[in-house]
């Protein structure tokens, strides 16, 4: 059987779905292989956030091209969100792609290969506008993604102390810059069973630390079937806040639980004593705020205003002492002026993030802004900003930094970092 080489780009979601794939994969008999040479298959996991990131997965594509004049034997797949965004006019214009697969079908992707084998045409396998995944929350009990995320492999083996759990697939929030509704999907949450389950198995295995994922993990919530009550039946429903008590409470081995990405508007006070009151919950929450301008984030359509992202934010402080805060920040959105620069650089520095994540403003196909906005701000002014704020930004981590000085913290370690010491020679 042919090996397979994976690449995987982008966020912590696309790391996990390579993971499931991997598994997948292995349990049919394949093999994976790091040597790009050596694989008979090659499955890029593409992220469409921003434009560097497809360019990186094109200039790869464009590469093995010439291989597969001289090797037409060889597969080639593109998976992920660039495959969903690009659709099947992808295969159009590059006839060295032999499948893709949208990341909301990707239990599909054993059944693309197979084809590929025996009939050497492309194939493909995508949502589009017309999902097949349902956005009613009960669904995820019978959905393919579902047991895809159930039939992971779990190998002490492997010393992965590390791990990510998926609780909620897709967003329903549609911000104007962002393809993420249109390659994912609506929001679907997980069964709570499930990721205790699964969570369960992880810690068995060796993990000592399990990040919760969603696109907007805090808008988890899950209805379940219905209950008899006093009344007659009855609507049962998991918040995030119960999801995160509940699985710290069963899986008690666990030493550290943490949570990725939470949206600001509808976080609720509930989450933050939830994480005050469970020590093996890690004190971090990372929340971006994308803009300090109110202007611009109305354009964004991100729901909430700079005030109120500030009021959680103290909310935050006041109820987990300790707290540690991460942000994003977009610099360069259409008609963004030097004022409305100032007000991010602003709320970047009485943020006082431990880390904050900061991204030049890159238009995507398929997205509102890119229909209704044009890209007007200049490259280098955009650079510029990017620079300014990540000045900002670095010297509030070196002020947090040296307030550890002589302080005594866990740490969770994986092994040597790799890293060598320089020397005088």
């Amino acid at each position: 059987m042919k090996k397979i080489y994976l690449e995987t780009f982008g966020c912590q979601m696309n790391v996990l779905d390579s993971e499931l794939v991997r598994g997948q994969l292995e349990a049919l008999g394949y093999q994976f292989t790091p040597d790009l040479d050596a694989a008979g298959i090659v499955l890029y996991n593409t992220c469409s956030v921003r434009e560097h990131s497809e360019n990186k997965v094109r200039s790869r594509l464009g590469l093995l091209k010439k291989r597969k004049g001289t090797e037409p034997e060889l597969v080639i797949g593109v998976i992920g969100c660039m495959a969903e965004r690009d659709g099947v006019g992808m295969l159009k214009r590059l006839a060295h792609v032999d499948l893709l697969c949208g990341p909301g079908e990707l239990d599909k992707l054993p059944t693309l290969l197979d084809n590929v084998f025996r009939t050497r045409r492309q194939q493909a396998a995508l949502a589009g506008n017309t999902s097949r995944r349902s956005a009613t929350l009960g669904a995820a009990e019978e959905d393919g993604l579902e047991l895809l995320d159930l039939s992971r492999s779990f190998s002490a083996s492997e010393s992965r102390y590390q791990a990510y759990v998926r609780v909620v697939r897709g967003c329903n929030k549609f911000c104007t810059y962002c393809v993420v509704p249109h390659t994912r999907g609506p929001e679907v949450s997980r069964p709570p069973e499930s990721i205790i389950e699964e969570a369960r198995r992880l810690v068995a295995a060796g993990a000592l630390e399990i990040t919760l994922l969603g696109q907007t993990v805090n808008h988890y919530h899950f209805e379940h079937a219905f209950a008899s009550g006093p009344g007659g039946p009855m609507k049962r429903r998991t918040s995030f806040a119960q999801l995160l008590e509940r699985l710290h409470e069963s899986v008690p081995e666990l030493a550290r639980l943490r949570f990725v990405t939470s949206f600001p508007a509808d976080f609720g006070d509930d989450i933050l004593q939830v994480m005050a009151g469970c020590n093996r919950i890690c004190k971090y929450l990372h929340i971006p705020a994308q803009s300090g301008s109110n202007r611009i984030l109305k354009m964004m359509n991100r729901g909430y205003s700079v005030e109120e992202y500030q009021g959680l934010l103290e909310r935050a402080r006041r109820i987990v002492p300790g707290i540690a805060l991460a942000g994003d920040m977009i610099v360069g959105f259409p008609t963004e002026t030097e004022e409305d620069y100032q007000l991010s650089a602003k709320l970047v520095a009485e943020s006082r993030y431990k880390n904050c994540f900061i991204f030049k403003y890159s238009a995507r196909p398929g997205t509102l802004a890119i229909r209704r906005f044009p890209d007007d701000v200049p490259d280098e002014v955009k650079r510029d900003r990017n620079n300014h704020l990540l000045h900002i930004q670095n010297a509030i981590c070196q002020e947090l930094n040296r307030e550890l000085i002589g302080q005594t913290v866990p740490v969770l370690c994986q092994g040597p970092s790799g890293w060598v010491r320089a020397t005088d020679s």
